[in-house]
């Protein structure tokens, strides 16, 4: 199922058809939630990829053996996609681990009777902007990027593929209190590993052992999920995914942002941000930190934006 040119328009929001259909989608609102299911929800390249090592690594307790020897898309299917259903009728695993980015009012009403546990994970949106970016330059499933300029535009106007990323976080974590939902946050991940898997494994009600919680963080750090060819998709034909246009998992940066934007276009991104985020019942923290050394040689990094939600 090539469809590399076929994009599905559902419910006024766009899909790549390579990995979606009518049918596909149409069975995700429909979907029986278990109990005992894990989702986990995020809008494109926000976490998801590490939340679903981190949630792997957990229900291993920390053995690698799972994470390096299955694909990610096999371990935790995106429910929208077309061979979800298929496999999931072969699979045995329990609990059942499955992904989406599909957004809360499509969503929800599905998961409204149920008490599958929710892990919601979001990114600043600048560097959600950027790395999507990217991907959609090496992505031959997805629509030409074109300018960054035009990018901008079209993601604070919600018109790429997934819909936008506003209504998407403010769909979600509206609903925070009525479902049974952690929410996550990219740089939680990023600036203190080791407190989050611990955060998620207690979510999970899969509590580790001190030793068992540092394999965790030792097999999802960026640097190594970067090598885990079951997770940086480097398996995925060059026809669908054009390698020699970059890394699925590129850089892994807060911040990353400062790279891409000039100040005009800031400043546009800023003022469409507080007019579609005034109404929001989430509150963020933008932080200016100061340069700290990361090695030994003293490689410095500039963490430039911190974003997280005050629950």
């Amino acid at each position: 199922m090539a469809r590399l040119d076929v994009t599905e328009i559902f419910h006024g929001i766009s899909f790549p058809g390579h990995l979606h259909t009518q049918d596909s989608l149409q069975h995700a609102l429909k979907f029986l939630f278990q109990d005992m299911d894990v989702l986990i929800v995020s809008y494109p390249k926000s976490g998801t990829t590490w939340m679903q090592e981190i949630v792997t690594l957990i229900s291993s307790r920390g053995d690698p053996h799972v994470s390096q020897t299955t694909p990610n898309w096999t371990r935790a299917p995106w429910l929208e996609q077309y061979y979800c259903a298929d496999l999931l009728k072969s699979s045995t695993s329990t609990p059942r681990v499955l992904t989406t980015h599909l957004p809360h009012d499509l969503l929800g009403p599905a998961l409204q009777e149920s008490k599958a546990r929710i892990i919601y994970v979001s990114r600043n949106p600048k560097d959600v902007l950027v790395s999507f970016y990217h991907f959609h330059k090496m992505a031959n499933f997805l629509p030409d990027a074109g300018s960054f300029p035009e990018f901008l535009h079209h993601f604070l106007e919600g018109t790429l593929h997934f819909g936008s990323w506003f209504d998407h976080i403010k769909g979600w974590t509206s609903q925070a209190a009525a479902l049974n939902l952690l929410h996550v946050t990219y740089e939680e991940m990023s600036t203190d590993l080791h407190r989050t898997i611990n955060k998620v494994s207690s979510f999970l009600q899969r509590p580790l052992l001190e030793h068992e919680l540092n394999n965790c963080v030792k097999h999802c750090s960026f640097s190594r999920m970067k090598d885990n060819k079951m997770i940086n998709y480097s398996l995925i034909p060059d026809e669908i995914l054009d390698h020699s246009k970059g890394c699925f998992m590129r850089k892994g940066e807060i911040g990353d942002w400062r790279n891409m934007f000039t100040e005009e276009q800031n400043r546009y991104f800023d003022t469409a941000f507080k007019s579609k985020m005034q109404d929001c019942i989430l509150k963020f923290k933008f932080l200016l930190e100061k340069l700290y050394n990361v090695t030994a040689a003293g490689k410095e990094i500039l963490l430039l934006l911190f974003f997280h939600t005050l629950m």
